[in-house]
């Protein structure tokens, strides 16, 4: 369905309030910016922008849900003869080698990082939406697998997962706060992800094949 004038409105008012406090976050960190400096820089109300934005948290991270349902979408989309974690192993690759910045690879993450690394209360949402990310995973693999809820194999599963994801995504961020180069970064992860991968039992790498059974 074609988007609606309203709906349109709502998303640009929406994506400018958290491009404005986006802005005065990196500018002057996450928590010397109040949500009352956000709303007269984007010349709306402070309601407007709790509206939009429950909690000031999501005004820096309003791309979390993406982020969250990420590892789903992957092993729900996994081929015929893939596995879970081969799947995420493929997809983390393609984004890694494509240097593409929703992995992070991008210039100005090291900025991101930075007001992340320096608010408590950031650094506090971050490791919730992990937890989220983790919760989600485990639920996407006991309904493609049609494990029982009482079997522990798909929170396991899930923990090895997500520990790919995880260890990628904290690798960038670190070697961008070191003042990597987005293509330079990129090569050294992806022979990061061989390590890992060498590091998985066969019992993971095989588990919830697409088609098998």
């Amino acid at each position: 369905m074609a988007e609606g004038l309203r709906e349109r409105k709502k998303r640009q008012t929406r994506q400018y309030i958290s491009d404005v406090a986006t802005g005065l976050f990196l500018e002057r960190g996450f928590e010397a910016v109040t949500v009352a400096e956000v709303a007269d820089a984007a010349n709306v109300s402070v309601n407007t922008v709790y509206n939009y934005f429950p909690a000031k948290e999501d005004l820096f991270l309003d791309r979390s849900k993406g982020v969250i349902d990420r590892l789903s979408r992957w092993v729900r989309g996994r081929r015929d003869g893939e596995s879970a974690a081969r799947a995420v192993l493929r997809e983390l690759r393609e984004e890694v080698e494509t240097v593409s910045p929703r992995v992070g690879l991008m210039d100005g993450y090291a900025k991101f990082m930075k007001v992340i690394q320096d608010s408590p209360a950031l650094r506090s949402r971050m490791w919730a939406i992990g937890q989220e990310v983790l919760l989600n995973l485990e639920q996407t693999l006991r309904e493609e697998t049609g494990s029982a809820d009482d079997d522990m194999t798909p929170a396991l599963m899930a923990g090895q997962v997500n520990w790919l994801h995880g260890t990628v995504i904290a690798a960038i961020g670190q070697r961008m706060l070191a003042g990597g180069k987005p293509s330079e970064v990129s090569r050294d992860v992806l022979l990061l992800l061989d390590e890992m991968e060498e590091l998985l039992s066969e019992k993971v790498l095989n588990y919830a094949v697409r088609g098998a059974g």
